[in-house]
């Protein structure tokens, strides 16, 4: 299993410094990713919000090691040929560290209906599709022509091409219980769910995640590795109760473990601390507690 952190884009972290600290000493301290939010605006309120893009470039001139990328991009609202330059530059600049999570966007009232653009799901889910897919062909370096119901490229050649190949991966983003972002993942090379509680919290249990395993596993056709992306909190601690919260979700088939954290006040500086820390490397190693399994 590895380790990162999802933040924000906005309010504490909408500094694009502060997100680049953050990485570099998620970096030194034996973490393997960091992960932004992307919004344009925000649909609980007026706050400061940066463009993730910018966020992830100066995280990739502040580290070399730990992967990044947006989690999760809202491919309908993006222009693929930009976001294709966006991706490349990016993956050639951190020499093949990013990954590309991707999905409708939250909500859709926010990130599409604000501007006047289509609101509807089923055409918001077409458009990802078709953007995932006119996006992987651009990467591949070969000419381009590509008709589908809303995209359209012609005699187009994108180079260079991104260092990571055939590609970088691709994580698909969805709300758990939904099957429709489970069986679009399927497609693609990884999973990440959101999955809240009732109190409003991260609430990834084994129960739900060898759920989603299953789900994908019956429509997945590659053999390619898959990772399932969990977001939760965990205390700095060696508490049983944390090396078994993350043990657990890992047994079930969880790749990563992410530290999810959210724009309110003083997050910027919980998130310091936790990663001063460092990982939980050693709960997903060791598996359940005797307690538990006993």
């Amino acid at each position: 299993m590895r380790f990162g952190l999802c933040v924000p884009c906005l309010g504490e972290f909408a500094d694009p410094r502060r997100v680049a600290e953050l990485a570099r000493r998620a970096e030194e301290s034996g973490w393997d990713g960091l992960y932004v939010w992307d919004h344009v605006v925000f649909p609980f309120g007026a706050v400061e919000v940066a463009d993730p893009w910018v966020l992830l470039t100066l995280v990739a001139a502040a580290t070399e090691r730990i992967s990044f990328g947006p989690l999760v991009t809202p491919i309908a609202r993006r222009r693929t040929g930009t976001l294709a330059r966006q991706t490349t530059s990016l993956d050639r600049l951190s020499n093949g560290r990013l990954v590309l999570g991707a999905g409708l966007g939250f909500t859709l009232e926010a990130e599409y209906g604000t501007w006047g653009e289509p609101i509807e799901p089923r055409e918001v889910a077409a458009r990802l599709d078709e953007g995932l897919d006119l996006l992987t062909a651009l990467w591949s370096g070969e000419r381009v022509d590509f008709t589908g119901e809303h995209l359209t490229a012609t005699d187009v050649t994108f180079l260079p091409t991104p260092v990571q190949r055939p590609r970088p991966p691709i994580w698909i983003g969805g709300n758990w219980p939904s099957r429709a972002p489970l069986r679009r993942a399927a497609r693609w090379d990884g999973f990440a769910p959101m999955i809240i509680g009732p109190d409003g919290s991260f609430a990834p249990t084994p129960e739900i995640v060898g759920e989603m395993m299953r789900i994908i596993g019956a429509h997945r056709e590659s053999s390619t590795p898959f990772d399932m992306v969990v977001t939760g909190r965990t205390p700095a601690d060696r508490s049983a109760e944390t090396v078994d919260k993350v043990a657990a979700v890992a047994a079930a088939g969880a790749t990563w473990w992410l530290e999810g954290f959210h724009p309110g006040p003083g997050e910027y500086e919980q998130a310091l601390r936790r990663v001063e820390t460092g990982p939980p490397r050693e709960f997903a190693a060791t598996g359940p507690s005797e307690e538990q399994s006993a």
